[in-house]
C-alpha cells in the first residue's frame, strides 16, 4: 500500500497545555463478530468490557524453543546491539528492546504474520491490519526496569499520527510471567477513557521514551482515580501463552528484581482504515521502526 499522509481534526488532543482531561472514547472497541475469526462471542464481549484477553497457549514447545533461540541470538549480536532500533538500559547497559523484528528476523517475521495472530487482530479490528510496530522486550533477572503507567495510543496518536485507537497489541510470552518478575498490569475498562497528558513533546523524544516513559505519562491523581474505579489486573501466565490488549488500555509493569527473566514478543496491529497521518502533538515523525508507515496488510 502506498504511503499517504493527511491532516485531519483531532478527536484526542494531548500535550497541548497543562489542562489534563479525560475524554470518552469515540467508536467501537470490537469491530468484528464471532463469525469473523477464531474468537467466540464471550471472548469478544470480555475484550470489549475489559480491553484485553488472554490466550493460555498460542505457540507450541518447538516454536517456543525456536523463538527463544532467536531472542538469544539478537541479544548477543553486536551488529543488532549497535543499531538505532535496539534500546539499551542506561544504567546496566543490558538490552531492553529490539524493534522492527518482523522485518529483520525471519523467525519473528513468521510469527508476526501467522494466521493465529493476524486472524485475531483482524477479527477485533474488523478489517485487514498492518504491523505498526514490533519488538522483543528483555526484562532480565535483577536488571529489568519498570514501564510506567501509560496508554500506548496516547503516544502513537501524539508522535506517530494514529488517528483513533483502532489498534491492538499482542504480547507473546517467551518466559513464564509470575506475579513477582514484572508482568504486565492492566487497569481493566480504562480503554474507554482517553487521558490527555500535559507538557509538550520534547524534540526526538523517542530516544528517551523508549528507554523510560516521560512525556505521555498521566498525572498521579488520574491514575489513582482509575485504579480506585477499575482496579489492577496482574497478568500471569506460562511461556507460549499470549495477551492481546486494546491500544488505549492503561498498563504498566514493575521492575524485575528476581533471578527469573521475563521476555516477550510484542506486535502491534493497526487497522488499514486507521493509517497514520502527521503527528498530532510532535514536531516530526518518529523513525519507521517505532511507527511504521508501510501499510501493507499483514498475513
Amino acid at each position: 500500500m502506498t504511503e499517504t499522509f493527511r491532516r485531519q481534526s483531532d478527536q484526542y488532543p494531548t500535550r497541548t497545555d497543562d489542562d489534563v482531561r479525560v475524554i470518552d472514547r469515540q467508536g467501537p472497541v470490537v469491530w468484528g463478530g464471532p463469525e469473523d475469526g477464531p474468537l467466540d462471542a464471550a471472548t469478544l464481549a470480555g475484550f470489549d468490557a475489559n480491553g484485553y484477553l488472554t490466550i493460555d497457549q498460542l505457540v507450541g514447545d518447538d516454536e517456543l524453543q525456536e523463538l527463544r533461540a532467536e531472542l538469544r541470538r539478537l541479544s548477543e549480536d553486536p551488529v543488532v546491539r549497535a543499531d538505532e532500533a535496539t534500546i539499551v538500559e542506561a544504567s546496566s547497559q543490558e538490552v531492553r528492546s529490539v524493534f522492527d523484528i518482523h522485518r529483520t528476523s525471519e523467525v519473528f517475521q513468521k510469527i508476526a504474520h501467522d494466521p493465529r495472530v493476524v486472524g485475531r487482530a483482524r477479527q477485533i479490528l474488523g478489517s485487514d491490519v498492518y504491523i505498526h510496530q514490533s519488538r522483543v522486550n528483555f526484562k532480565p533477572g535483577f536488571e529489568g526496569k519498570e514501564f510506567a503507567w501509560h496508554s500506548d495510543f496516547e503516544t502513537w496518536h501524539a508522535e506517530d499520527g494514529m488517528p483513533a485507537p483502532r489498534a491492538v497489541s499482542i504480547s507473546i510470552s517467551l518466559t513464564d510471567n509470575h506475579s513477582f518478575n514484572g508482568p504486565l498490569m492492566i487497569m481493566p475498562g480504562t480503554h474507554r477513557k482517553y487521558v490527555s497528558c500535559d507538557g509538550a513533546t520534547p524534540e526526538a523524544n523517542y530516544k528517551k521514551s523508549l528507554i523510560m516513559q516521560g512525556a505521555g505519562v498521566p498525572d498521579k491523581e488520574t491514575l489513582t482515580r482509575f485504579a480506585d474505579e477499575h482496579g489492577i489486573d496482574v497478568l500471569e501466565g506460562k511461556a507460549g501463552g499470549a495477551i492481546m490488549f486494546d491500544s488505549n488500555c492503561m498498563h504498566a509493569s514493575n521492575g524485575n528484581v528476581t533471578p527469573f527473566a521475563r521476555s516477550n514478543v510484542f506486535i502491534v496491529f493497526n487497522s488499514v482504515e486507521n493509517t497514520l497521518v502527521e503527528p498530532f502533538a510532535a514536531a516530526g515523525r518518529r523513525p519507521d521502526f517505532a511507527g511504521s508507515r508501510d501499510f501493507t496488510p499483514a498475513g
